[in-house]
């Protein structure tokens, strides 16, 4: 089975949402509706990344990389370069 591991950018004050699912775009779903907790208060959110792994362990150790602040600086990058 397919993990995913996801970032969302708030268009509401531009912060950046990180996690794990199997069905990015239901995912995307919930956290816009409301459902998540932790996001409701900065929707809309919007998809800017996504990296496909075989197993779930390997998708939780690219999240923590993520979390990070040395994936903080190569997500940023890699989203600044991707709007140039």
């Amino acid at each position: 089975m397919k993990h995913f591991v996801y970032v969302l950018k708030s268009q509401k004050d531009g912060r950046l949402y990180k996690g794990i699912t199997k069905d990015v775009a239901n995912r995307s779903k919930q956290h816009n509706s409301g459902e998540t907790k932790s996001t409701k208060a900065y929707c809309p959110w919007v998809l800017v990344y996504t990296e496909e792994f075989k197993t779930i362990e390997e998708a939780v150790n690219r999240e923590k990389y993520l979390k990070s602040g040395v994936g903080r600086e190569f997500l940023n990058e890699r989203l600044r370069s991707s709007t140039e």
